[in-house]
């Protein structure tokens, strides 16, 4: 089981197309849950910040082993999800991967996620 928090920053400029994505994210949740299967993504949140002028968004994560990359999947809506992420990250800026210290999820729920 893999568990992580990373830090992008948004391009400046997009932080109405941010609002957008995340708003279609949101709006086709049907959809993006039937993605995550394949992914075997148990959680994956979407946190959003402003810090200094500038905004970052940030994935929180727990994924099983051997999940399909988001980048090999032939669903619409990752397609489309990939179209926002590279209209509103900034690629110039190193993702930041916080340090996983600590994971609680009780057994019951941990069983189910192996």
């Amino acid at each position: 089981m893999l568990v992580e928090l990373t830090k992008f920053k948004v391009k400046n400029g997009q932080s109405k197309r941010v609002d957008e994505w995340l708003q279609f994210l949101n709006d086709h949740m049907e959809d993006v849950l039937l993605t995550l299967e394949d992914e075997k993504m148990y959680v994956e949140s979407i946190f959003r910040e402003l810090q200094h002028g500038d905004e970052f968004l940030y994935w929180y994560s727990i994924q099983g082993q051997g999940g399909q990359d988001v980048l090999d999947s032939d669903h619409w809506i990752d397609k489309k999800h990939l179209e926002y992420w590279n209209e509103c990250i900034d690629l110039t800026f190193k993702p930041v991967d916080l340090s996983t210290e600590v994971v609680m999820i009780p057994k019951k729920i941990r069983n189910n996620m192996e």
